[in-house]
Formats: structure tokens, sequence, C-alpha cells
């Protein structure tokens, strides 16, 4: 006999209530997901950065999902190895897969940037989905830090992103279709301690994004920027510090963080939904940004204590 003074009978009038109206709503929504799923059947993703880490998982999941796929970096060697891992990764037989296109792009100089996209689009016709994922960052005092460190990474993270999307974007506009994936970061919301040239890169990547958005939206042009925390990749062993020597140290946020597969899975999903923001941290970036906008003193208070304890570490190991 049920016990009406305890839990079991309340877990059956839950379970009774919501079954019948549970089961017809996970249906549509497997439905929905894989009508959005098929919208990316056959489009032209460019993702800059593809040669490893987030770049590599991003590769893999739109290949998978049926999306001709143009890898973009420096490193052609990589860019070659991760064309034959798609290759030979092919899961879903029933998704018509297409051989990915290795594009060698040094971000860094941008002279080069607008021939090496009119030749892309010789060859695909179109590029549907550009994912600006590619960049560096830094570990550094603003005190000792070199303004020439400042200017690499705002010309790799910000500079030479917007100089890719002013290349592609005419293409978009003319067509009246297109998605622009920006991969930012936590640090495009929010500011710490010894990360100043990797976060402002950041915050003016999040603002032109913000303002793009807004003026391409009568375009069908769609914009999403997406705001990591840590990731398990190599970005804080080849991040630079101040004096522009290598970093060469993986942080122990960075080891404790996100897999890129799974981050790459959300931003899959987010372009599929067209979210014009995604954030993927666990609370307390997410604290930090809504303390940052609601109580900033709070913030600055809490970031003076970070810099003071961090100050009494050796700087470069700093994370």
């Amino acid at each position: 006999m049920a016990d009406f003074g305890g839990w079991p009978i309340l877990w059956w009038l839950l379970g009774s209530f919501c079954v019948p109206f549970t089961i017809p709503w996970l249906i549509f929504k497997l439905y929905r997901h894989q009508k959005m799923k098929a919208k990316l059947h056959g489009k032209v993703v460019l993702i800059t950065g593809a040669s490893s880490g987030l770049g590599e998982s991003l590769a893999h999941v739109f290949y998978q999902a049926g999306c001709r796929v143009i890898l973009a970096a420096r490193r052609e060697t990589q860019l070659e190895r991760v064309k034959r891992e798609l290759l030979a990764s092919r899961m879903d037989k029933d998704v018509v897969t297409h051989t990915p296109i290795v594009m060698v792009l040094d971000l860094a100089k941008l002279e080069e940037i607008p021939d090496q996209v009119e030749k892309v689009l010789k060859i695909v016709g179109q590029v549907d989905i550009l994912v600006n994922n590619a960049g560096i960052s830094y570990r550094g005092e603003v005190l000792t830090t070199k303004i020439q460190v400042d200017q690499e990474v705002m010309l790799v993270n910000y500079i030479s992103q917007v100089a890719l999307i002013k290349a592609l974007l005419p293409s978009m506009v003319l067509r009246k279709s297109g998605h622009i994936v920006a991969v930012s970061s936590v640090q495009g919301k929010i500011a710490i301690p010894y990360r100043s040239a990797y976060a402002a890169s950041k915050h003016a990547m999040q603002a032109f994004c913000d303002t793009l958005r807004a003026e391409v939206a009568h375009h069908n042009v769609n914009i999403t920027v997406v705001s990591p925390g840590y990731i398990q990749t190599n970005l804080s062993l080849n991040a630079i510090t101040g004096s522009g020597d290598k970093y060469g140290v993986v942080d122990e946020n960075t080891a404790k963080g996100f897999e890129p597969a799974k981050v790459a899975r959300s931003i899959l999903l987010a372009v599929m939904r067209n979210q014009p923001e995604l954030t993927i941290s666990d609370i307390t970036p997410r604290v930090a940004i809504l303390l940052r906008t609601l109580l900033p003193s709070v913030y600055f208070y809490l970031m003076k204590n970070r810099a003071l304890r961090l100050r009494q570490q050796a700087l470069p190991k700093v994370t």
C-alpha cells in the first residue's frame, strides 16, 4: 500500500502526470534536432586553427554532420593529418560526406587573406559558415609587457579575424545567407590579472560581433559568439609572455578544462539553433560575469586580491 506520508506517492503522482507529456516532448526534440542537423548537409564550413585542439574537434563534428569542411591553419602537414583522420572517421553511412579541403593560411599576414579567400571561393563557390577559431594566448604583467606583444596578440586574435570576416562577408550578403562563428572566451566578458593583451583582444572581438550582428541581420547573416572557459588544448603551452617568449607551460586550469570534443559539439548545436551567444564554462566564470555586471565594485575587489595572491607566485606559472 502506498505511503501517503512519504516520498513514494509523490514520485508516483509526478510520474503519472509527467510521462504522458515527456515522451511526446522527447520525440519532438529528437525530430527537431535531426531536422536542424539535416540543414547542415552540404554546407561549406571554413574553420581556422583546424590543425589541432578545438579547431580539429570542430572539423570532426562538422564533417560528421555532412558539411564540406575547409581546414585552415599555418601547418600544412598537420592539416593533411587532420584531413586523413576525417576521411577515416566516417561513422554514419547514411550521411553523405565530402572530401575536406586544406587551406594554408597565416592570419598574421593580413595582405594575403583576401587572395586566399578568393582562391577558395573559386574552388567551392561559397562559404556558408565561417568559424573563426584560431588565436594565441598570453601570460604577463602590464608593467613589463612589450608593446609588440600587445600588437601581436591583437593582430592574431582580432584584426586578422576581422579581415577574414570582411573578405567573406560580401559574398554572404549577396546570397542573403551565411553564418559567422567567433570563438572568443569568457575573458571576452570579464578580465583577470596577467591576461591584459588576451582579454583586450577578446573584448574587442565581442564588441565587433555585437555591432556586426545588428548590421547584417537584415541580410540573413547570423553571428554566434562562443565564450568558453578553460579547454584541454595547447593554448597555454603556446602562449606568449610579456617578453615575447613562449610560455611553454600547460596551466593546471587548462589541464582540468573541458574536452575539445565536448566544446565542439556544443558549438555545432549553437550553429544549428542560430544562437547569438554561447557560454561554455563552470559556475565560477558565470558568477564572475554576473558580478562584473551587477556588482562591479565586488568584482574589482576580488580581482585585486587575485592579483596580489598571484604576485606571490612566479609569474611564468600564473594560472
